[in-house]
């Protein structure tokens, strides 16, 4: 009578096992880098959505931020859970709001600044990298990271400069 196989020899699963850890150590490295690319330019974005903000005061003559008639409102900025808090409205906002920093013109023609700083919930290794929004004098817009977040995460819309 024949003996039937009706499974797997331990080679053959030590093989397979083998395989899979091979697998897992090239694609865990790639993964996290993937991740940390996505939460940088997600902030990168974010922080963007100040300079529509700015570009407003600007050219609306507002060089101040507030509540008040003739102010910057920056009440519209939505937080971030990615970004640490800023200060907004002559105050520094508590850690975790998430809100860039924003540095107003004092005309239409001058620099203005959205400054935003990762933490809260990102990777380690980027924690409490920054992100510059800086609009030149002739209403022109440029995006840089630090160094912390270095040329290797930074998107290509924001590139890191040393």
């Amino acid at each position: 009578m024949k003996n039937l196989q009706k499974g797997f020899t331990l080679i053959e699963l030590m093989i397979v096992v083998g395989i899979i850890a091979i697998l897992a150590a090239i694609a865990v490295p790639q993964y996290q880098t993937y991740v940390i690319k996505s939460q940088v330019t997600r902030a990168v974005s974010e922080a963007s959505d100040a300079r529509i903000l700015l570009e407003d005061c600007a050219t609306s003559g507002k060089v101040q931020l507030g509540t008040s008639q003739g102010q910057c409102d920056t009440t519209p900025i939505v937080g971030s859970d990615i970004l640490q808090g800023g200060s907004q409205i002559g105050a520094t906002l508590p850690p975790g709001t998430g809100v860039p920093h924003i540095q107003l013109p004092q005309d239409a023609a001058g620099h203005g600044i959205v400054t935003a700083e990762l933490g809260n919930h990102v990777q380690s290794r980027i924690d409490k990298g920054t992100i510059t929004w800086t609009r030149d004098t002739s209403g022109g817009w440029s995006c840089t990271v630090d160094s912390i977040i270095g040329s290797k995460y930074a998107p290509a819309s924001c590139p890191f400069q040393p």
